[in-house]
């Protein structure tokens, strides 16, 4: 596979996934999944930013970031449990159960300073998310000119997105309702500011709207399902990396924004077929 001449930076969450039937961790997080994703596409430069804890599954997490060559000249290990969620597979759909809500980086939300966001310049995208802790700096961002792309949730109320959406270039979430009422949510979404909005649907599909006009991605039939773990975060970094990758190649928005959305379908069905969000699980004791 060709290089792609895209950096990413995932800034905020770094978790690690106890699969609770099978007593197997994996390493997770929104935006190390970003991370993960971005180099199985063979980008130029991935790295991610954040805090990690001082416990073994920190060094666990900080171990499979290394062997997948992520920069994290930028990361800052604290005293302090990480992030955990535990979870379990039903017919290879994960439901999340307890979580420690980001362990020391719940408590200790990253402040960023000038050095900060002169490294965060270098990038093509900085992504982060709801449950990233974020928050407080997305409009530092927004006013040092970086393109961000943030995943919500869908349970992201109105005013959280009133608070937040202004702040940000790409903005995705999923969603469970009509054709209608989806077109309405994005819609009122890029009201707020976003250039794209992003809605993915499971096994309906993607839509998404840039403001002119309103894209419809089929989901890509998935060969055998093993786990969902990971597969909206796979759709969003397909879709960021080949948006980046195509319009620097030239292609209109429209060829970039439907090709995009096609490798993103297609890669996000292949990481249905895979344990975990990513893979690289050990087994792990209570």
């Amino acid at each position: 596979m060709e290089k792609k001449n895209v950096s990413v930076l995932g800034f905020g969450d770094n978790v690690v996934d106890l699969y609770e039937h099978s007593h197997i961790m994996y390493p997770g997080g929104n935006c190390v999944n970003m991370c993960a994703y971005s180099i199985m596409q063979n980008v130029a430069r991935s790295a991610y930013m954040g805090y990690f804890g001082n416990d073994d599954i920190a060094e666990f997490v900080i171990g499979v970031l290394k062997e997948l060559n992520i920069e994290m000249v930028k990361c800052k290990q604290l005293e302090g449990e990480n992030g955990w969620s535990k979870c379990t597979l039903i017919d290879g759909d994960r439901t999340f159960g307890d979580y420690n809500q980001g362990g020391v980086r719940g408590k200790t939300p990253y402040v960023l300073d000038r050095f900060d966001i002169e490294y965060m310049k270098q990038f093509d995208f900085v992504h982060t998310g709801n449950y990233c802790y974020t928050e407080s700096q997305l409009a530092k961002m927004k006013e040092a000119g970086l393109k961000i792309s943030f995943d919500f949730s869908d349970d992201s109320t109105k005013e959280y997105y009133q608070a937040y959406a202004p702040y940000v270039t790409y903005a995705f979430c999923s969603f469970d309702g009509t054709d209608e009422e989806a077109r309405e949510h994005l819609k009122f979404i890029h009201s707020l500011g976003p250039d794209i909005a992003s809605l993915t649907r499971g096994a309906k599909g993607c839509i998404l709207y840039d403001g002119n006009e309103f894209f419809v991605q089929p989901s890509t039939p998935i060969k055998k399902q093993v786990d969902t773990m990971g597969a909206g975060d796979s759709f969003i970094t397909t879709f960021m990396v080949n948006y980046t990758d195509l319009t620097k190649q030239g292609k209109s928005r429209h060829d970039a924004i439907a090709g995009a959305l096609q490798a993103a379908a297609d890669f996000a069905s292949k990481i249905c077929e895979i344990d975990g969000a990513f893979g690289h699980g050990v087994p792990y004791e209570d």
